[in-house]
């Protein structure tokens, strides 16, 4: 592992696992389905492939260097490892959180893009594209991906589920959850009979941006 301090590689393993059950908890994905990850240094820590995330502990950490070779760990990785690694070699990304979210999944068998029915969309960097679908785990769809990442922290995966990145675990399982919940708010609107959706504008939302920069605590 190189010079990698090995506390934080053990940290950043407990974070793992603590965001994958989080999303199994909160209903964003079923079973096995879905996967989560985090990069210290040039090793990327991410969950195991079909196994319940319940049964993970401190000794089942799995780590790959950004080319896939597996460096930590005896148990195989996802299979959406070509995905994970994509985030990482294309962004300044820490964490990678990717779902089978119901709502988000369901709009990505809808539109190329989630419609900006809340400002929401500004916290993943604008308007959340689809990426065109492609099987699971190949690269193809880690290419789709990219595509639909540019600019942006959050994507939808066609007849998939979602893709989020960030700083921290907390800030990409944050990014899924407004993804989640930005989808089942449009869903609810669009299923009123007779109405259709009031939407922001692209100049609102570029308003929103610019008043999020000065949001939150200073310190």
């Amino acid at each position: 592992m190189g010079d990698v301090d090995k506390s934080a590689i053990e940290r950043a393993w407990d974070g793992v696992v603590a965001t994958a059950r989080r999303t199994a908890a909160d209903g964003l994905v079923v079973g096995t389905s879905g996967n989560v990850s985090a990069r210290v240094g040039d090793i990327v820590l991410v969950t195991p492939s079909g196994v319940p995330y319940e049964r993970l502990g401190p000794g089942d950490a799995v780590g790959v260097d950004l080319e896939g070779r597996q460096v930590l760990g005896g148990l195989v990785p996802t299979s959406e490892l070509p995905l994970h690694l994509a985030v990482y070699r294309g962004s300044d990304a820490a964490a990678v959180v990717h779902t089978h979210a119901v709502h988000a999944t369901a709009v990505s068998t809808l539109v190329p893009e989630v419609p900006l029915i809340h400002y929401a969309a500004a916290l993943l960097g604008g308007p959340v594209r689809t990426a065109a679908y492609a099987r699971y785990g190949t690269p193809e769809l880690a290419d789709n991906m990219l595509a639909a990442l540019r600019d942006r922290t959050g994507c939808l995966l066609r007849n998939h589920g979602t893709v989020t990145y960030g700083d921290t675990l907390d800030e990409a399982y944050d990014r899924t959850a407004q993804l989640e919940w930005m989808c089942r708010l449009w869903l609810t609107a669009s299923s009123v009979p007779g109405h259709s959706p009031s939407l922001l504008t692209p100049a609102q939302l570029d308003d929103v941006q610019d008043a999020l920069k000065g949001y939150g605590q200073r310190g």
